[in-house]
């Protein structure tokens, strides 16, 4: 191990690239802190006490590395830009000219990547919008706290003129430079830059977690926490590099008096294809419901018994409710995800055209049933072990009785999912050199 972390930084060109990198981490998590101007501080130590809760807005909260808690620059996070390239990617089976846009390459993918650069930077607008008005008026506290006598947290004690248009400018900024460091950490670092700029947010909270766990708690609660993270740190990695190999073999074709084809290849299919996106899904729809009564107030009648039921049963993540229909949500969006990301009958098709076939079964539509039998059986246990990573931070929470549980859920699988495409990039560049590599 140590011998390889010598070889990276042999290569002046990777070196580079990994310092630059790190250059670029650390200027994001500078941001994190810088707050956004006209908050009043004795509000956001408020709004930092509450975030810590697991609330519904807990989610945004981790994608941000904390800035949304102290509602700095960089408090929408890169979220906007994750819903956006999700649209995107739906939209594509959808719109026929995105759909020729895919097909035409490293130009077409140019043009869908400043669309959706022009959709995240809308999304940004709204959200900051949203959380502005819900959060300078002193209308938040529920998001982070069921209790209706939850005090509220007035971040604009002044209103919303004239220093709410100046904090909405400010956090739709934040995200465009975040957009711009991701792709510039991929054109002239290493590793995807959106990706890595996840990754630092969601393990930037994690030596915090674990020393506050060790404050509150005995060496035996620490020990069996940290033995808990290990454990789901190799079940996270196993389902991660697991797939299903699906042959494919290519007749042979002879043109002149040259022999073309024959050779033999694999259709790789992921038992976890869908990765973190079922979870912000799900997590997404979770929170339609507290926007909704949000809006509706919780005034006699009615509404104050909608308000009333969301905040016991969709608010508070210990609740019962909320576990089951979160892991549910996350095994229905892991089947709509893998149907859009994988088509069946394109497949068939393309193989066929190719001039190959899966051995033991007829090209054409029984290629695309088998393929669809195949992509149907693999995804139940990857959307399972999904939903039960998810939920295993509010079942250790009701069971060993604490505020946390920081390696768990979204922050894992981001974390694993990101580290390896990482190592992988990085042994391509030392074995492109002739150097080891990390992974064997």
């Amino acid at each position: 191990m140590l011998s390889n972390l010598k070889n990276m930084f042999k290569v002046s060109d990777l070196r580079n690239k990994i310092l630059f990198t790190v250059l670029m981490i650390i200027l994001y998590r500078l941001g994190t802190h810088i707050r956004v101007p006209g908050i009043d501080d004795q509000a956001v130590r408020q709004l930092r006490e509450s975030a810590r809760q697991q609330g519904a807005l807990g989610f945004l909260n981790l994608f941000s590395g904390g800035a949304f808690s102290s509602f700095a620059i960089f408090a929408l996070g890169i979220m906007p830009y994750i819903t956006s390239s999700i649209i995107m990617q739906v939209l594509t089976v959808v719109i026929p000219k995105l759909e020729q846009w895919q097909q035409e390459g490293a130009v077409g993918q140019r043009k869908i990547t400043q669309w959706t650069r022009y959709v995240a930077m809308v999304i940004a607008l709204l959200q900051a919008a949203g959380l502005t008005f819900i959060f300078g008026q002193g209308r938040g506290s529920a998001f982070f706290n069921a209790s209706a006598n939850a005090p509220d947290i007035v971040l604009l004690p002044d209103g919303m003129w004239p220093r709410g248009p100046l904090v909405i400018i400010t956090l739709v900024a934040g995200t465009a430079l975040l957009m711009w460091m991701g792709e510039i950490i991929s054109q002239r670092g290493i590793g995807n830059g959106m990706s890595i700029l996840i990754f630092a947010s969601v393990v930037s909270g994690l030596p915090f977690s674990y020393y506050s766990i060790l404050q509150s708690k005995k060496w035996v609660v620490f020990g069996f926490l940290v033995a808990i993270s290990i454990g789901i740190l190799v079940a996270v990695v196993r389902v991660e590099l697991g797939q299903r190999r699906i042959p494919v073999q290519f007749a042979k074709r002879v043109v002149g008096r040259r022999m073309y084809g024959g050779q033999s290849t694999y259709i790789p299919l992921k038992v976890n294809q869908s990765g973190v996106v079922p979870i912000i899904f799900a997590s997404s729809l979770l929170l339609l419901p507290v926007l909704v009564t949000n809006v509706i107030g919780n005034d006699t009648g009615w509404r104050a018994s909608i308000t009333s039921w969301v905040d016991r049963n969709l608010v508070s993540s210990q609740g019962l409710l909320y576990i089951v229909t979160f892991a549910l949500l996350i095994v229905a969006f892991a089947y709509f995800y893998n149907s859009i990301a994988f088509d069946p009958m394109r497949q068939a098709d393309q193989i066929r055209r190719q001039g190959g076939f899966i051995p033991g079964i007829r090209p054409g539509p029984q290629t695309e049933r088998f393929l669809g039998k195949v992509v149907n059986r693999i995804t139940l246990p990857g959307a399972l072990f999904v939903a039960f990573i998810a939920i295993l931070p509010y079942i250790v929470l009701w069971i060993g009785d604490v505020r946390s549980f920081p390696f768990a859920g979204t922050t894992v699988l981001i974390a694993v999912g990101v580290a390896l495409e990482l190592m992988r990039q990085v042994d391509s560049q030392l074995m492109l050199r002739n150097y080891e590599g990390f992974l064997k």
